[in-house]
C-alpha cells in the first residue's frame, strides 16, 4: 500500500487532484453565465438553471455505470478517456445552434464527466493505506473546490469580454492541457483486484451498499447538503445580477472565489479526522453551513460574500468526511460504493433547483434560506445518528 507523503503518494494525489480540477472546471463554467444564457436564448430562470441541472443529472446517472465497470476492468483507463471526452464537449458547446442543443450537449458532457469522480476515491482506497487515504481525499476535494472556482471565474471573465461562446472555448482548451498532464502523472494500479462484470453482481453490490445504514446515512448527507449548497449559488447569481447590486457576468464569476473557504475546509478535514470521529466532523460541517446561510441574509455585499465563504467551508468539510467515510465503510466493491455516494450527491445538485424555485418566487433570498434550513435539519440529524452508531462498541468495520 502507498504511504502518505511518499513519492508515489504525491504523484498519484497530484494527478487525481488535477483530474478533479478539470472535471469541475467543465461542470461549473456555465454557472456565472446563467443570466446571460437566459437573455441570449430568451428562457426562464428555471430553464437557464437546467444548463447546470441537466449535466449534474446525467453525471449522477453515469456513476451507476462507471462504478461497477471500474470494479471489473480497472479505474485508470476510465478516468483518462472520460476526461478527454469532457474537454472535447466544452470545445463543441459554442457551436450549438439553439437552447435545446445546448442542453443536449451539456447532458452528454455530464455523462462523461462522471468517469473520474465515480472511481477516483475508490482508486485511492485500493492503493493508499488509511492515513494516506484520509489525507489524499482532503486534498482531492480541495481540488474540487479549485475547479469550481476556476470554472466559474474563467467562465465569468471570458464571458464578460467574449460572450458565453468564449467561455466554453477557453475552458475546453485549458482542459486539454490538464488531461495531457494527468495521463502522464497517474501511476499504474498495483492493488486492484477485478470482480465479475455481471448485471446481477452489480445490482447485488448496489443493494448491499444501500442496506448498510452506515453508508446510506453518508449518502443522504452528501446528497441533501449538495441539494442545497450548489443551487444556492445559482439563485445568488440571480439576486446579485438584479438591483441594487447589478453585478456583471465578470463579477458574478468572481463571487465563486468564496469557494476558497471550501478549499480550506476540505484540506483541514483529513487532519481533524485523525483526532475527531468522522461523523462528528460531518455534524460540525453542517452546523457551519447553517450558520453561513444566516450570514448571507445580510443586505451588504461583503456580508453576503462572507456568508458564502462560511457556507463553502462547512459544506466541503462535511463532504470530505462523508466521501472518505464511504470508502472506509465499504466491505467490498469500493468503486460501486463511492459511485453510489456521488449518485446521491449529483442527484441532489440536479433536483435542488426544482425545490428552491418555489421559495425564490414566494419570498426571494430569505425564503430560499428558510427552505434550505428545512433540508439541513435532516442532514444534521442524520450525522448525529451516525455519530451515535459509531460510538457503540459493535459493528463498525474498517474497510481499508
Amino acid at each position: 500500500m502507498i504511504e502518505a507523503h511518499s513519492r508515489d503518494w504525491w504523484r498519484a494525489t497530484l494527478a487525481l487532484c488535477l483530474g478533479s480540477f478539470t472535471v469541475f472546471v467543465n461542470l461549473y463554467a456555465a454557472q456565472p453565465l446563467l443570466p446571460d444564457l437566459r437573455h441570449a436564448f430568451e428562457v426562464s430562470t428555471l430553464a437557464s438553471a437546467m444548463v447546470m441541472g441537466v449535466s449534474t443529472l446525467t453525471l449522477a446517472a453515469s456513476l451507476l455505470i462507471y462504478g461497477p465497470l471500474s470494479d471489473a476492468i480497472g479505474r485508470g483507463a476510465i478516468m483518462r478517456i472520460t476526461l478527454l471526452l469532457a474537454a472535447l464537449c466544452s470545445l463543441l458547446l459554442p457551436l450549438v445552434p439553439n437552447f435545446a442543443c445546448l442542453l443536449a450537449l451539456r447532458a452528454l458532457q455530464g455523462l462523461v464527466l462522471g468517469g473520474l469522480p465515480a472511481v477516483a476515491i475508490a482508486w485511492m482506497g485500493d492503493e493508499f493505506d488509511r492515513r494516506a487515504l484520509m489525507l489524499a481525499v482532503g486534498l482531492y476535494i480541495s481540488a474540487n473546490t479549485l475547479g469550481g472556482i476556476g470554472g466559474r471565474v474563467i467562465g465569468g471573465f471570458a464571458g464578460e469580454y467574449g460572450g458565453w461562446h468564449a467561455s466554453f472555448f477557453t475552458v475546453g482548451a485549458l482542459s486539454l492541457a490538464c488531461v495531457a498532464i494527468f495521463w502522464r502523472l497517474l501511476p499504474a494500479a498495483r492493488n486492484f483486484h477485478p470482480t465479475s462484470l455481471r448485471l446481477d453482481v452489480a445490482l447485488g453490490g448496489i443493494a448491499d451498499h444501500l442496506r448498510n445504514p452506515l453508508l446510506l446515512g453518508a449518502y443522504l448527507i452528501g446528497g441533501l447538503n449538495f441539494f442545497i449548497f450548489i443551487n444556492q449559488y445559482s439563485y445568488i447569481t440571480f439576486r446579485l445580477s438584479d438591483a441594487p447590486y447589478a453585478l456583471s457576468t465578470q463579477w458574478l464569476g468572481m463571487i465563486f472565489v468564496t469557494y476558497l473557504g471550501g478549499t480550506l475546509g476540505s484540506a483541514l478535514s483529513g487532519r481533524v479526522a485523525q483526532r475527531v470521529a468522522q461523523p462528528l466532523c460531518m455534524l460540525l460541517g453542517i452546523v457551519i453551513l447553517m450558520l453561513g446561510n444566516l450570514v448571507t441574509l445580510s443586505a451588504a455585499l461583503p456580508g453576503i460574500l462572507l456568508g458564502l465563504t462560511v457556507n463553502a467551508f462547512g459544506f466541503f468539510f462535511c463532504h470530505s468526511m462523508a466521501s472518505s467515510w464511504v470508502s472506509r465503510q465499504a466491505r467490498a466493491a469500493r468503486g460501486t460504493a463511492s459511485a453510489l455516494y456521488l449518485v446521491f450527491y449529483y442527484l441532489g445538485a440536479s433536483l435542488g433547483g426544482l425545490y428552491l424555485e418555489p421559495f425564490w418566487h414566494a419570498g426571494g433570498w430569505p425564503a430560499v434560506i428558510a427552505g434550505s434550513w428545512l433540508v439541513l435539519a435532516v442532514t444534521l440529524t442524520t450525522a448525529a445518528w451516525l455519530w451515535r452508531r459509531e460510538r457503540r462498541p459493535v459493528a463498525v468495520t474498517d474497510g481499508t
